[in-house]
């Protein structure tokens, strides 16, 4: 291969000096940045139910809801990616005195999409896996009425529940001590 065709690699700091000066946001692995595209309404609204109906339960306590752009780093594996809704309770670790890093989310959210489901339920959940804050991972369609739930066990063991897809039911999302109805996540989003 000539050095035309080489692919050119950053070093973490190279990516954070580069993405905090971005005007766009961009996810980090084994050195290759990927842009990260726009949603539309229903992704929006989910997102925004979300941290409202999480941020009012959690209103009185040490948790903080964030929305997409808190960057949040894996580090065993060296990777930065931006999910749609985290939380983390007790004190914020965070990579730097830039305060734009979290390290120990203890519940992400990702709303799925045609272009990023199969890397949301694959590589990537395989990588939040490597969390060792992380309790609890949750994927929510923006096309239809459906929310999938892992938990990790108290053996480490990640599980799968059974998807909800009533419109009427609660989620318990036990390491956190909420609930979340589907009605609520769904709240004025319109299914194509």
């Amino acid at each position: 291969m000539n050095q035309s065709q080489e692919k050119l690699k950053m070093t973490t700091e190279e990516y954070l000096k580069f993405e905090r000066g971005s005007e766009i946001r961009h996810e980090y692995y084994n050195g290759e940045i990927f842009a990260m595209t726009g949603a539309k309404v229903n992704h929006n609204r989910i997102a925004s139910n979300i941290n409202r109906f999480l941020g009012n339960q959690l209103a009185d306590r040490s948790c903080d809801v964030f929305l997409s752009d808190m960057r949040v780093k894996v580090q065993r594996v060296d990777k930065y990616t931006y999910p749609d809704v985290v939380v983390v309770c007790g004190d914020l670790e965070l990579e730097d005195e830039k305060l734009d890093t979290l390290l120990n989310p203890v519940v992400i959210i990702e709303i799925l999409s045609n272009s990023t489901e199969l890397y949301d339920r694959g590589e990537k959940f395989a990588h939040y896996r490597l969390i060792p804050s992380l309790q609890e991972y949750i994927l929510v369609s923006q096309y239809h009425c459906k929310v999938e739930k892992f938990i990790r066990g108290d053996d480490g063991i990640w599980r799968i529940l059974d998807p909800y897809t009533n419109i009427d039911t609660k989620i318990k999302l036990e390491s956190i001590d909420c609930q979340l109805l589907l009605s609520e996540i769904y709240h004025r989003v319109e299914f194509e």
